[in-house]
C-alpha cells in the first residue's frame, strides 16, 4: 500500500492545518421518551484538512498522480499524522476530486481532507 507523499521539506503538510477527531455514536429513542446510546466503533475516527500554499509543479504533480493511483476517495493509503507522528494505515481521501490552483510559476496550492477509516 502507498504511503501519502510527503513535501520536499519532508513534511506530509504545511500550518496551518487541522484535526478532526470523531467519534461514531448512536442513539436510539423508545417510545416511551427514553434513549438507549452505543458506539458504531471501537475507537476515534480522524480526518485531516491538509492545506498547501507553496508547493512547486513537481510536488503538485506527485499530489495529482497520487490521487490518480488511488482513484479518488476509492483507495487506500498510509497517512503520518503531523502532531502525533503516528501513521494510520487505512485513509483515504475524502473527495474524489483535487483543486490544484497554480498562482504564478513554481507556486501553487491546493487543500485535501484525508480520512481515517474503519474497517
Amino acid at each position: 500500500m502507498a504511503s501519502f507523499p510527503t513535501l520536499k521539506t519532508s513534511a506530509v503538510a504545511q500550518y496551518p492545518a487541522s484535526k478532526l477527531v470523531t467519534f461514531q455514536n448512536q442513539v436510539v429513542r423508545f417510545v416511551d421518551g427514553s434513549e438507549q446510546r452505543y458506539r458504531d466503533c471501537a475507537g476515534p475516527l480522524h480526518q485531516w484538512v491538509i492545506r498547501l500554499n507553496e508547493l512547486d509543479e513537481t510536488e503538485m504533480a506527485a499530489l495529482e498522480q497520487f490521487l490518480a493511483s488511488n482513484q479518488g476517495s476509492f483507495g487506500s493509503f498510509f497517512f503520518t499524522d503531523p502532531w502525533s507522528n503516528q501513521t494510520y494505515t487505512n485513509c483515504s481521501f475524502a473527495d474524489d476530486v483535487i483543486g490544484l490552483t497554480s498562482v504564478e510559476e513554481m507556486h501553487g496550492q491546493t487543500s485535501v481532507t484525508v480520512r481515517e477509516n474503519r474497517g
